[in-house]
């Protein structure tokens, strides 16, 4: 019988990648395999796309990827951009003011680039995280206001608690404006309303002449849950938060345990015994 599932979003950090931020042997056959049965295999992440490309690379994907949580997805083959939604200048400037006095690090992204005011442990830590090294430029806003062009998200890191303080204050003021969401405890990310990981991968649904019911998706952050209720099949990882997988459709195993390979084995290749309600 033919597999109704044609197309399969996997987050890479806490969800595909392990510890080491590596894709498990196990992971990546059952991937090989899903594409052997026909079903498409995209990277839905928050990474820049320059720091999901070398995953797609080594696991053969070279279809559309879906980064900066949604707000660009570019091919990983030809590197063209199929759409690009940065967040407003003007938006991204008052957002930088208000956490400034704070002396959060901040994080902004232009280009494919990564910038930061200054040098800070948080910001090495985010370095090692995603393989790119930040480019100091001093003075943010100076520098945003010097470029004259949008940015495709401003990222805060802080520790939860504040975040979370930072985050009750933000919201009143740019929640109908902007897309507010933690794609790690200890990331607080700014981008364009319609940037997430769900608006994102309807879009990529369409292209392929697909419908949603024909797709899962596997996730494990905030900035996933939009991408989980979009698809026919919403799967949270087992090390994800209780109010994520309360929004799954399917709770599988964690990222330590090939819980991808799990929901390819369960719902693409039909083998039982794997993931768990």
């Amino acid at each position: 019988m033919e597999n109704k599932y044609k197309l399969l979003a996997v987050d890479l950090d806490d969800t595909l990648l392990n510890r080491q931020l590596e894709v498990s042997p196990g992971n990546r056959e059952a991937l090989r395999q899903a594409g052997e049965a026909g079903v498409k295999v995209i990277l839905a992440t928050g990474r820049m796309y320059r720091a999901a490309l070398p995953y797609a690379r080594q696991l053969d994907i070279a279809g559309p990827l879906i980064t900066y949580m949604g707000a660009l997805v570019r091919h990983a083959g030809t590197g063209q951009t199929l759409f690009h939604r940065p967040a407003p200048l003007d938006l991204a400037l008052e957002i930088i003011g208000r956490v400034k006095k704070y002396g959060y690090h901040i994080n902004v992204y232009l280009d494919d680039e990564l910038f930061v005011a200054r040098h800070t442990p948080e910001g090495e830590r985010y370095a090692a995280l995603s393989g790119v090294r930040p480019k100091v430029v001093g003075d943010l806003a100076a520098f945003l206001r010097g470029r004259g062009e949008d940015p495709t998200k401003v990222l805060v890191i802080e520790q939860e608690s504040l975040l979370d303080s930072l985050a009750e204050e933000m919201r009143p003021v740019f929640g109908h404006l902007l897309h507010i969401t933690k794609s790690k405890p200890y990331f607080l990310e700014f981008s364009h309303p319609l940037a997430n990981k769900g608006h994102a991968l309807e879009a990529v649904v369409r292209g392929c002449g697909l419908e949603r019911e024909q797709v899962i998706a596997v996730g494990d952050a905030y900035n996933d849950l939009e991408m989980i209720d979009y698809a026919g099949l919403g799967v949270a990882v087992a090390n994800a938060r209780e109010e994520i997988r309360a929004r799954a459709d399917f709770v599988t195993l964690s990222n330590e345990e090939d819980g991808v390979a799990a929901v390819i084995h369960k719902f693409i290749l039909g083998v039982d015994g794997c993931g768990m309600l």
